[in-house]
């Protein structure tokens, strides 16, 4: 474990009096005066003074101050507000939430519990504020290791269906036979019995229908995956072809025909993409395995009986990663390994497995199996078997599982013609977690709300709309409530990290191409070039110059040392992108190291809550020969993000403008304020339900008027 280099400790009965003094100054200087501040504890409409006495005064003008900053995510210069107010009221229940939220955004999140532990105590266990914070406590003490996707103790159920009639016998699709999901939450389903591909959004709604080639169309559609281009392509089983769609699923071209030789297919079933963009597909009806190049030309087969093979003789599912293909054949209950030359590496498990229907990858080191009844994880590396979940539904058959952007599960049963969804037991337990993060009231009365949605591994929620959604003033369903949209569409802003160490100066040509690259990849959407020197700062830089890209590359200065601030570069480039586009990234170019200093001010764990609780995702574009260390690589881990070698055969584009398309998991709202402001000096409460499928979380925050 890192050890954290700074705890910031809070004091609660004392200040120092010349800080106090230079505390008023400051807010004399500003033109504040000095009003009483009232704070909503309950659900009706009455409110709290805080009282009249100068101590009570001062606490509630200081709290406006770190409130007003906290909305500018100066997080900062809150945290001394509200500390500051907090010498006045030792034990206000409202400042300790707020302090604690400040402390959070600030990647300081041991601290903040303190501070909501505190709060709850201070409300009193009678109060809907005591069970808003202890579920808040709950949920970020379960979520403290980020990303943490499945582990051996995880066990998932149903939290949804999306059958393929209604209980209104209203049809909707046919016998899905494969999923595949989509950024923005929503997913394609193929479905072998009527024909066709179709979207369905988080809700459950049908969004789009596509039925392949006009006029001719699918002939029993079977497996869906994507290329890296963007392309969807479809397995047709009947027809012994595979279809090539657009990104909207619009039909392109066929590759393959019905038949027996080179080139052809008999049942074209699952079907993978691997690394560098081969088309592998299963032919159940020919028992072997096809290969076709990214342009759909046919490059060898595989799978038959060979003097160290005995022969498919059920083939299922296939996956690729790292240069090995992964078959399974449901009658030897085995998953076979071949090399991408389709050469057989042996048995990769034969054990724990009984019919394996699909096979897909939830990361880089795990294998999703469809068993039919059950779900399985397989490890990669120690090949051991994990049961997620099991059915006692005779008639059920899973033929495909997949991870959505949401962190869930969802399963195509052939059988029982729908589409479940499913959870972790810790994520249904723990609901989502709703945070909002501004609330702008320029306009008053109208609101506009910002806030995201996460469930326990720190995911975002994407996909939802305006039923998902249901806003409250003191408990009551708000005026007027619009709902504006996410953030899903937005192109990314990010900050470019550069190590200035004494190894990177070596590297200066590698910094700048990869600097280049980098803007080529973003189309110039660089928001800052930071120097992570001995004293981080911006470079002065102009994207649509090579040139001044190159200076900036190189640095303005004398930077190189070795005395260079890995943690607080990150936090200068983070710190910037914060009043920016809810999608945003850091992206460090890095000999691999981070330097004796690293964590002089902010530990390892630190800056990922720092980035992770703010969105922000971090990327590291490796330069020169060495690897990435292992504090890079569990930011880039934790935090979403990926280590790039910068001359990799495919470039770093293709991961870099994933970016764009990946979801914050932000929305806004806005409704029309009805309580009174009592002339802006009213602390105004609002409340953010969010409901999806048998999932809810809730947030509850306040704000202040403009003063009148």
């Amino acid at each position: 474990m890192f050890k954290i280099m700074r705890q910031i400790k809070t004091k609660f009965n004392s200040v120092h009096v010349h800080s106090m003094r230079l505390a008023g100054a400051i807010l004399a200087a500003s033109g504040f005066l000095l009003l009483p501040i009232f704070i909503s504890h309950s659900q009706d409409s009455a409110a709290v003074n805080l009282g009249t006495d100068l101590n009570s005064l001062r606490a509630g003008e200081l709290f406006r101050v770190g409130l007003e900053a906290y909305n500018r995510y100066s997080f900062n210069e809150s945290i001394l507000a509200f500390e500051q107010a907090l010498s006045f009221k030792p034990e206000e229940g409202l400042i300790l939430d707020w302090l604690g939220r400040a402390y959070y955004r600030s990647g300081l999140e041991s601290t903040a519990l303190r501070q909501w532990q505190a709060a709850s105590e201070a409300y009193g266990n009678e109060t809907p504020e005591y069970v808003q914070i202890r579920s808040r406590i709950e949920v970020v003490n379960a979520r403290r290791s980020l990303f943490k996707m499945m582990n051996e103790e995880s066990r998932y159920v149903g939290i949804g269906s999306f059958p393929g009639t209604t209980s209104d016998e209203i049809f909707r699709f046919s016998q899905p036979s494969a999923v595949l999901p989509i950024e923005d939450g929503s997913f394609w389903a193929v479905c072998y019995g009527s024909n066709e591909i179709v979207r369905i959004d988080v809700n459950g709604i049908v969004r789009a229908r596509e039925r392949g080639r006009p006029l001719e169309g699918f002939d029993r559609p079977y497996d869906i995956v994507r290329s890296q281009d963007g392309r969807i392509y479809v397995s047709e089983f009947r027809a012994g072809r595979v279809s090539m769609l657009n990104a909207e699923g619009q039909w392109l071209a066929h590759i393959g025909s019905k038949g027996i030789g080179d080139g052809q297919m008999v049942g074209a079933a699952n079907i993978t993409f691997d690394d560098e963009g081969y088309l592998y597909v299963v032919e159940f009806g020919n028992q072997r395995v096809s290969k076709f190049d990214p342009d759909g030309n046919f490059i060898y087969n595989f799978g038959k009986k060979s003097d160290n093979f005995a022969g498919f003789l059920s083939p299922t599912g296939i996956a690729a990663k790292g240069g090995v293909v992964y078959v399974a054949d449901s009658i030897a209950k085995t998953i076979y390994m071949f090399d991408s030359n389709g050469m057989y590496l042996g048995v990769f498990v034969n054990q724990g497995i009984s019919a394996p229907e699909s096979i897909n990858f939830s990361d880089d080191n795990e294998l999703l199996v469809s068993d039919t009844k059950r779900l399985l994880l397989i490890n990669k590396d120690s090949t051991v078997v994990q049961e997620l979940s099991r059915s006692s539904n005779t008639r059920l058959r899973y033929l495909d599982a997949k991870i959505d952007y949401n962190g869930n599960i969802l399963t195509a049963d052939f059988n029982d013609n729908e589409i479940s969804v499913m959870a972790s037991l810790d994520d249904v337990a723990s609901g989502f977690f709703v945070q909002i993060d501004r609330v702008i009231s320029n306009d008053f009365p109208l609101v506009t709300v910002e806030l995201t949605v996460q469930n326990n591994q720190r995911r975002s929620i994407s996909g939802l709309d305006a039923s998902n959604f249901h806003l409250s003033e003191n408990g009551q369903p708000v005026f007027n409530q619009q709902f504006l949209g996410s953030e899903s569409a937005q192109i990314a802003d990010i900050s470019v990290l550069i190590e200035r160490s004494l190894t990177a100066e070596g590297l200066q040509a590698d910094i700048a191409d990869a600097l280049r690259d980098i803007n080529a990849a973003m189309d110039g959407n660089i928001s800052s070039v930071v120097s992570a020197a001995e004293k981080p700062s911006f470079e002065r830089f102009n994207t649509a110059s090579s040139g001044s890209m190159n200076a900036a590359a190189r640095g303005e200065n004398p930077l190189w040392t070795d005395r260079w601030r890995f943690d607080l570069g990150v936090r200068l480039a983070a710190t910037n992108l914060l009043p920016l586009s809810k999608k945003r990234a850091v992206v460090f170019v890095s000999s691999g190291t981070v330097g004796d200093l690293a964590f002089e001010q902010y530990s390892l764990s630190e800056l990922a809550r720092y980035l992770s609780n703010n969105g922000i995702v971090f990327y590291t574009v490796l330069v020169g020969l060495a690897p990435a260390s292992d504090e890079i690589e569990y930011l880039c881990r934790e935090t979403g993000g990926e280590v790039i070698p910068l001359y990799r055969q495919e470039g770093i584009a293709p991961i870099l403008q994933t970016i764009n398309s990946r979801s914050s998991g932000s929305y806004i709202l806005s409704y029309q304020a009805v309580l009174s402001t009592d002339f802006g000096k009213a602390f105004l409460p609002v409340e953010a339900e969010v409901h999806l499928l048998d999932r809810s979380g809730r947030d509850a925050v306040g704000y202040f008027s403009p003063l009148h």
